[in-house]
């Protein structure tokens, strides 16, 4: 089961995860949409890889790791949340009502798009 994590609950999911291992969040927006708008790393690990291109670049990520899954609304990080999970990724979450979510409930600097 893939957990469903509000922006403004990100932080306790984080520490709930933290003795599997360092937790990532995993933006799978593409580069122009990180460019308008990104958040920063704060407390998790940053890393960018475009939906269309975590097959072929799976083996960058560590399946031992926590991943929150980021993207504009929430609807590309759940299918790559339930991705990640069919390959044997424990603990994974989606960040529900992705980055435009982010703005309004964590850090209103990040312009909504």
């Amino acid at each position: 089961m893939v957990n469903h994590v509000r922006p403004s609950q990100l932080s306790e999911w984080l520490d709930s995860v933290r003795g599997h291992g360092d937790p990532v969040v995993l933006d799978v927006r593409e580069p122009s949409e990180i460019r308008a708008a990104s958040i920063k790393a704060d407390g998790f690990e940053l890393i960018t890889i475009p939906m269309g291109v975590i097959p072929p670049r799976l083996s960058e990520l560590d399946p031992s790791q926590p991943v929150a899954c980021l993207c504009h609304h929430g609807g590309r990080s759940m299918q790559v949340a339930a991705f990640l999970k069919a390959r044997g990724f424990d603990h994974v979450a989606n960040i529900a009502g992705g980055i435009n979510a982010w703005s309004s409930e964590v850090d209103p600097t990040v312009p909504r798009y």
